[in-house]
């Protein structure tokens, strides 16, 4: 830029996040910094934006939106914060808003810590090389606590806060039964299992008590949470939990069981009936070889979507000429073919040993350990950088092979995890399916399919079934 008698006139932004108390970088603190820095420079300091206890994840900050809106009206020459994070930790962010933004608007960005400006080409490189290091310190964080919530989820452990489901209380990290609202559930299991509408109950439990409105919703919510056997989820994964049940086991299952009953089903209008409900068995699973669409079913065939052209957007080849199945035949195939596997025991001893061999080869603890190391030595070089005690090429050149090592880490280490739920999955319910797919009624039917076969490939008269192993 071209200096004549104008003051250079600037903007500040400061931000803390929640969980960014403990860093050594306060709102004052940077305040503070950035007016010496001002002072120090004869530049006009025109307005400090202030967005205290927001992430640095996304651009949804009131001070930072207003501060993009008042760039476009105001001439400004310049943004400037007191770090480069404190702008954003996403890489895409930061580049959003320092090109499409402030650059565009003729305004350049600053950064004191890191020392660096827009207005010289190695000040813009640089921009783009530090943003992937606040987005590797974001992934970093968010791995650190996905990682912890597994962890408490593994050990049992209930990780909602401090919203506590209805009948418990959570008090220093676990759930403790509230009696009085237990009772409530406990009265609410008991009035369905007796026959009462999910509604009535809702009525019912509004009239006794007023400690909570029980609408038709939350009622069913109570009665389909497998929190209140003494269970924990996390990512769709069911752990024994290490708070006490308020309901038994039996009565759960006898509640799921009239959950899902054909008469209950009946019994819905066409309003409460989902417009999108499978009515078929095979639903979904079913793929073309051919051309890659779905199947579906329709006039007592299943059909390739690209041949029977029932919905267009689903169409991937006009002129698929896949075979069409008949609907019995299909589901009657695919059928006998678990029950064959049912009835091969060798295959399911062989795949009940599977887990525990691969335990033997994966060392899971030496993976992690390992995975812990890497982040600190990620840390580290990150810290030596900023000091400028470790040059740019040394820096990219090894945080890149660090990385590179942790991702094949992590990767091996979560398709062992998978496979081993997958397989346990997979013969559990192989074992029952048997004695309950004939009592079932169609969404449990489907459920238990779905639980064994991933998809299933027509090619003429030939299927190929892929098994979830």
């Amino acid at each position: 830029m071209i200096f004549l008698d104008k003051k250079y006139m600037v903007f500040g932004y400061v931000r803390v996040s929640t969980d960014n108390q403990l860093e050594n970088y306060s709102i004052d603190e940077q305040i503070a910094r950035l007016t010496a820095y001002c002072k120090a420079k004869d530049w006009i300091l025109v307005k400090i934006y202030t967005d205290g206890g927001f992430s640095g994840g996304n651009t949804n900050r009131p001070a930072l939106r207003q501060m993009l809106e008042d760039v476009k009206k105001v001439e400004v020459d310049a943004v400037i914060v007191y770090k480069l994070d404190r702008l954003s930790r996403s890489q895409k962010d930061t580049l959003m808003l320092i090109e499409d933004e402030f650059l565009f608007n003729d305004v350049d960005f600053i950064s004191i810590n890191e020392n660096f400006d827009t207005s010289t080409p190695f000040g813009r490189a640089m921009i783009g090389i530090l943003s992937v290091f606040a987005q590797l310190e974001k992934d970093q964080i968010t791995e650190r606590f996905t990682m912890g919530r597994i962890g408490r989820g593994k050990a049992g452990y209930f990780h909602g806060g401090g919203n506590s489901p209805h009948g418990y209380d959570y008090v220093n990290g676990k759930l403790i039964v509230n009696e009085f609202e237990a009772m409530q559930i406990d009265q609410i299991y008991d009035l369905f299992i007796n026959g009462k509408t999910i509604n009535t109950i809702g009525k019912l439990m509004n009239r006794k008590y007023n400690n909570r409105n029980w609408t038709a919703t939350s009622v069913r919510n109570a009665l389909k949470n497998s929190i209140y056997i003494g269970k924990v989820q996390f990512k769709g994964i069911e752990y024994d939990g290490k708070h006490p049940p308020i309901i038994s086991t039996e009565r759960y299952i006898e509640a799921q069981r009239l959950l899902h009953s054909q008469k209950r089903e009946n019994g819905k209008t066409t309003a409460q009936k989902s417009p999108f409900r499978a009515s078929y068995l095979l639903t979904s699973l079913i793929y073309c070889s051919q051309c890659g669409a779905r199947y579906s079913a329709n006039h007592g065939y299943y059909k390739c979507y690209s041949r029977s052209k029932s919905s267009p957007k689903f169409v991937t080849d006009p002129n698929c000429k896949n075979d069409n199945w008949k609907i019995e035949e299909l589901d009657f195939l695919v059928i006998e073919t678990i029950r064959d596997l049912v009835e091969d025991k060798q295959m399911i001893q062989d795949l009940t040993i599977r887990p525990t061999q691969k335990t033997k080869i994966i060392d899971t603890k030496k993976i992690t350990d390992r995975i812990e190391s890497l982040e600190k030595q990620l840390s580290k070089l990150i810290d030596l950088y900023q000091i400028g005690t470790l040059p740019m090429a040394v820096l990219t050149s090894r945080v890149q092979a660090l990385d590179q090592e942790k991702k094949a880490l992590t990767e091996k280490l979560n398709i062992k995890e998978d496979k081993t739920n997958n397989i346990t999955a997979f013969i559990d319910t192989l074992k029952t399916f048997e004695n309950s797919f004939e009592i079932s009624d169609l969404d449990a039917k489907r459920m238990l399919i779905s639980t064994l076969i991933e998809r299933i490939e027509i090619d003429g008269n030939d299927v190929k079934i892929q098994w979830r192993l």
